[in-house]
């Protein structure tokens, strides 16, 4: 049974590679954890206090009954990636908007308040300066933002006409240890991967795109810094204001990966129309408001990348 006590948070895709970061620094917090995900069991070991449901949070009876018993929701999951968002637009639309949009409204009915974790990545598309703050014009290029832009606008919708208790936090890329390679998201687990395969690292273009890395532990904290601290109906960008091409990470992958007998090898495809050039995310109004900061330093966090995916059958 949940204690009366303590506040019940519901994380929907908790089960994935940041709620296995972010669900144990919640139950630090205070929070009795309730974890929605669409597998059997979860994939990432949960601590023994939180409470697993097996379902989609699609389905409007069971998210009903869960928000019922919940003050707090963080919503996480997300069917597609950029690449397959592309590939097929619509799926993309059909398989987030309704869903999302319903948990809008039925949490606004409740007074439950929700975090929405967008993208900081494919939000603002092509951008005139950089470090990107949150006031920035947001011209998504490729289906995956544009979505994500419109459940941020749909968030603002229930927040003027249904009262949603909401904030919103824009990541950067998150890495570290416990991500998948090969599974379309994540170049630093999948270029360390390859290489430790002996096959060739794939990049879009001479030097690949520019992006902004942030280990996977400080961006769940950031999260919970916003779940605590935010303030509603604001946007946050989450990242390190630090942007690496693809070809940089590739540099700083060389030496790592040699120390374990491997060798790194580059193969350079033509660019994508839905990757934007550059992407790094100014997190100043985050730490203001919040006093967040991250505390894993790349070099760091690439180690420990490396060792785990070295101990993994990669």
């Amino acid at each position: 049974m949940k204690s009366n006590s303590s506040t019940n948070t519901l994380v929907i895709g908790g089960a994935g590679y940041i709620g296995a970061q972010l669900v144990p620094q919640l139950v630090a917090a205070g929070r009795q954890v309730t974890v929605l995900g669409r597998s059997i069991a979860p994939r990432n070991e949960l601590p023994a206090s939180v409470d697993y449901v097996a379902g989609d949070f699609a389905q409007h009876d069971l998210i009903k009954r869960l928000l019922d018993t919940h003050q707090e929701v963080i919503h996480l999951a997300y069917a597609t990636v950029p690449n397959t968002s592309f590939e097929n637009p619509l799926a993309d639309l059909l398989q987030n908007l309704p869903s999302t949009v319903q948990l809008f409204s039925e949490a606004a009915d409740r007074g439950v308040k929700l975090v929405l974790v967008s993208s900081g990545g494919t939000v603002y598309g092509e951008v005139d300066e950089l470090p990107i703050r949150e006031t920035h014009p947001t011209k998504p290029i490729s289906p995956y933002g544009v979505t994500k832009l419109t459940l941020e606008n749909y968030a603002y919708l229930y927040a003027a006409t249904h009262g949603l208790k909401f904030v919103c936090v824009r990541p950067a890329n998150a890495y570290g240890v416990g991500q998948r390679p090969f599974v379309g998201q994540g170049f630093i687990a999948t270029a360390m991967a390859s290489a430790m395969r002996g096959v060739p690292i794939k990049i879009f273009g001479r030097h690949g795109t520019i992006r902004d890395y942030l280990y996977v532990s400080d961006l769940a904290s950031g999260i919970v810094s916003a779940l605590l601290h935010g303030h509603l109906s604001e946007i946050y960008n989450l990242g390190s204001g630090i942007g690496l091409s693809n070809l940089e990470v590739i540099e700083a992958c060389k030496p790592l990966v040699h120390k374990f007998g491997y060798e790194v090898q580059v193969e350079n495809l033509p660019e994508r129309a839905f990757d934007v050039t550059a992407n790094v995310l100014d997190s100043t109004k985050l730490q203001m408001d919040t006093g967040w900061k991250p505390l894993v330093g790349f070099d760091d966090g690439m180690i420990a990348t490396r060792d785990w995916l070295a101990r993994q059958t990669v």
